[in-house]
């Protein structure tokens, strides 16, 4: 769809149609607020690994700090409904799929090269263990974990979370099919459970299972540092397909009212229509109330079948960028795990 352009000429406005594909967005300021969130999660991050002293101060931080991440999250689904609207009117063509598509592979690789620098970290404190650690990897002073306790578990959760947002994304592909519409809901549920229970289990870990500081030698450092990183992208990742299931719950819930309504003015035609009947009967060779009753409520169902359809046939023929991006982003994450799980939880221990 393209925009209408007015400019003024000599007191005069004429109207220029754009001829070019790309959406030229409105002005927002969704950009600076997420930046403005991330910047005050990286000083949390500092202050939390320079704790201060006073009770007062480490409770001023812990509130910055959640703070922090409601504004991130709230800015996200801000940001997310604005990117829905502007599909649903038509602003997402061909050529804006594309460059959104490009744009969520690049950053991608980004992250890629962000766990690269830890990984080469990693390797570079083990191969070559240094005097201060006692030369051998790991230090003497650390207990390693269990590679095949909770590591295991949260591996096999996330491989599990990987089948299951593909067969989401194999049901969202199927056209004019609204059982799909079914399936694709509970994949996707199972999934954002899946990677819930993922953290609660890293969580756990890091409570129980952790007998080392991060502040104690490097392989505490590198440890949490990795691990912690891994963890915040899954919750972004978590919260990105959580919205993916609350765009298709808005949906059911909108296609529940309209059906009520449908539902209710067709029975209040067929009503008008008896008392009509009742009041001035015709002939039933002219006028057969019981045909026309069955023609309003066929005609009822097949307007709720061609609205569900729309919406499906919508999201199958290419309007699902979103849930695209999602998927993508979530297994970068499953397979930064499966190698963080080799290296550093099994090689490393």
């Amino acid at each position: 769809m393209n925009k209408n352009k007015i400019v003024q000429i000599n007191n005069k406005f004429f109207e220029f149609k754009e001829k070019h594909p790309f959406h030229l967005v409105d002005q927002s300021q969704l950009p600076i607020i997420v930046a403005s969130a991330v910047m005050l999660l990286v000083l949390n991050i500092v202050f939390y690994l320079h704790a201060s002293e006073t009770s007062f101060v480490r409770s001023f931080d812990n509130g910055m700090f959640a703070c922090a991440w409601f504004l991130f999250s709230s800015a996200l689904f801000v940001w997310f409904i604005t990117v829905v609207r502007e599909s649903a009117r038509g602003y997402h063509t061909l050529a804006v799929r594309k460059g959104l598509r490009y744009g969520m592979v690049l950053f991608i690789v980004s992250e890629i090269m962000f766990f690269f620098a830890f990984f080469w970290a990693f390797f570079h404190v083990s191969l070559a263990p240094s005097i201060a650690i006692g030369g051998v990897w790991p230090p003497k002073s650390i207990q390693s974990l269990d590679v095949w306790g909770l590591p295991l578990v949260n591996t096999l959760l996330l491989l599990s979370s990987g089948v299951t947002i593909t067969l989401a994304h194999r049901a969202l592909l199927q056209p004019n099919d609204y059982g799909s519409a079914s399936k694709f809901e509970k994949h996707l549920l199972v999934t954002i459970i899946l990677g819930v229970t993922f953290l609660f289990c890293q969580a756990i870990e890091y409570k129980y299972g952790v007998t080392f500081h991060w502040k104690e030698n490097i392989y505490g450092s590198t440890f949490f540092v990795t691990t912690g990183f891994h963890g915040l992208h899954v919750t972004i990742g978590t919260i990105f397909l959580l919205f993916c299931l609350l765009r298709n719950v808005w949906y059911h819930m909108m296609l529940h009212h309209i059906q009520t309504n449908v539902d209710q003015d067709a029975q209040d035609l067929i009503t008008r229509i008896e008392f009509a009947d009742k009041v001035l009967p015709l002939p039933r060779e002219i006028f057969d109330l019981e045909k026309e009753k069955k023609k309003i409520l066929e005609g009822a169902e097949a307007f709720k079948k061609r609205w569900r359809s729309q919406h499906w046939t919508l999201l199958s023929k290419g309007q699902h960028v979103g849930f695209e991006a999602a998927a993508w982003y979530w297994h970068f994450v499953d397979v930064v795990w499966i190698f963080l799980f080799i290296t550093i939880y099994w090689w490393g221990s």
